[in-house]
């Protein structure tokens, strides 16, 4: 979570849905941020030539600035960054990027065209391109990436977007649907129904069309084929990202179809593609380069999960150096740390939202939460409290199948706000919001200054390690053995042996 969101916009309750998987429609609602057009698809990265960096070189802006798809990526450029926290900088990793995208944009279906590749500063998985040469990558899909030819096929994949020309026909798509949009909107205006097809119009658009996404996946393979990559590092990969779906989901046998794959075709219809088309430069095992050796050089020491400047998450537990808060959520549930707010979800589709404002009025926090941001307010409910010795004030409200506590705190000129959601009727809400409560504190000075960022750290293994002995060293996880297995893209039967280089997650 940012310093302060600025967040002055409305919560309402009646808008809020529900997924088969532990609240994920509903934190959608409760979370508000903007559904980004892009792909969220397997694979992105960037690579550094072995040549000196020219005096004068050509940048992307110079050589496309005539070009109308380059200015949809332009204009949408800053945003994409923002929604991702900005970009993530370090030269080492940039040029392990950079060598990597280099690779392929020789064998790329369009060598003439040039690429700018940003990476996100981001823990989430994701890849995605905008039309004319932007290409992004978030840090935390470089750090699940498990050797240089899983980058590539991700970039491949989205430089197979950009070659196609799938940016430019998304959008053609979405004009149509902007003049669709206004003949439904017109006759129903005041229909649900109306608003909520065009609300799934405008998901259906948010990603690539299934055969956009399978020909991205055909392009993807051949050029890491023929710039001499492991051609099957694509289907690794999607394995790889499935098991890390698996890996987050609060309930791992839930509904899986709202995860970041879900934009996409079926993992497993697209591994046997990806591992068939792959067939085509030869038996798997036996050729193509995987450049792991200078993968991991690469990402040693790249930063793991929550920045310094969103807070971190430490099992159930979220803290802010910067901002010197804490608090805790039940035992069970899963903290999603994003830019906009910190969201959480547990058993039973529980789901809360923490979030700040800046407080401008001083006005009594009661009258703060009557003033009309919260829909489906029950005034009678408003309640002063005092918290850990800051002042508080708390409420409820109902909506449907949901029934919400809204609990604010000030400290300073900051309006703290947890919102916790539970269907109607569920004796979840009052211990869910009391723990919430009875957490929340400052942190001392010596808290603060404790805090560290975790980062990717390459080890060597010794004699006498063994998966359990390297997997104790992780931090930031109570899980330590499978995310050591998924970050290492390892199996139950996999072992270790002296020499072998890993990754770990620690200060």
């Amino acid at each position: 979570m940012n310093r302060t969101t600025g967040m002055d916009g409305q919560f309402r309750a009646k808008s809020a849905g529900v997924s088969r998987r532990a609240g994920t429609a509903l934190l959608g609602a409760l979370l508000g941020g903007v559904l980004l057009s892009g792909c969220q698809s397997a694979i992105e990265q960037t690579y550094e030539p072995s040549v000196s960096p020219s005096s004068n070189p050509q940048i992307v802006e110079e050589v496309q600035k005539d070009d109308p798809r380059a200015q949809v990526g332009a204009r949408e450029h800053p945003r994409i960054v923002a929604s991702y926290g900005g970009e993530y900088q370090d030269a080492k990793t940039e040029r392990l990027v950079a060598r990597i995208a280099g690779a392929l944009t020789v064998v790329s279906e369009n060598p003439s065209q040039s690429y700018r590749i940003t990476i996100l500063n981001s823990p989430a998985i994701n890849a995605f391109a905008l039309p004319g040469g932007y290409l992004y990558v978030t840090r935390g899909l470089l750090a699940l990436a498990d050797d240089a030819s899983e980058v590539a096929a991700v970039l491949s994949h989205e430089m197979g977007h950009v070659t196609a020309n799938h940016g430019i026909e998304r959008q053609q798509r979405e004009e149509a649907e902007v003049i669709a949009s206004r003949v439904v909107s017109e006759v129903l205006s005041s229909d649900l129904a109306g608003k909520q097809a065009l609300a799934r119009g405008k998901l259906r658009l948010a990603a690539f069309s299934r055969n956009q996404e399978l020909q991205a996946d055909v392009i993807g393979v051949r050029m890491l084929g023929e710039a001499g990559y492991d051609p099957y590092a694509a289907a690794r990969f999607l394995d790889s990202m499935a098991a890390y779906s698996r890996f987050s989901s609060v309930d791992p046998d839930s509904d899986q179809s709202l995860d970041f794959l879900s934009s996409h075709p079926s993992a497993p219809q697209r591994v046997d593609l990806a591992r068939r088309h792959a067939r085509a430069f030869g038996v798997e095992g036996e050729v193509g380069d995987r450049g792991r050796d200078y993968y991991l050089a690469g990402i040693d020491g790249l930063l793991y999960g929550d920045s310094p400047q969103e807070g971190y998450v430490r099992g159930q537990t979220f803290l802010h150096g910067k901002l010197g808060i804490r608090f805790d959520v039940p035992a069970g549930f899963q903290i999603d740390n994003k830019a906009q707010a910190v969201l959480a979800t547990g058993p039973g589709e529980v789901a809360v939202r923490f979030d700040g404002v800046a407080d401008t009025q001083k006005r009594s926090l009661t009258d703060y939460i009557a003033s009309g941001w919260v829909t489906g307010l029950q005034p009678d409910t408003i309640h002063a409290i005092t918290i850990n010795g800051l002042e508080a004030a708390t409420a409820r409200a109902s909506a449907e199948r949901w029934d919400f506590d809204v609990t604010v705190i000030r400290i300073d000129t900051q309006i703290y706000r947890f919102l916790t959601a539970v269907p109607k009727g569920s004796p979840s809400l009052e211990p869910t919001a009391d723990v919430l409560r009875a957490s929340f504190r400052r942190m001392t000075p010596q808290e603060a200054a404790a805090l560290k960022p975790l980062r990717i750290r390459v080890v060597t293994a010794k004699p006498g390690d063994t998966l359990a002995t390297l997997s104790a060293r992780m931090m930031g996880t109570d899980r330590k053995l499978d995310l050591f297995r998924l970050i290492n893209a390892m199996q139950v039967t996999s072992t270790v042996k002296p020499g072998d280089k890993v990754k770990i997650i620690s200060e």
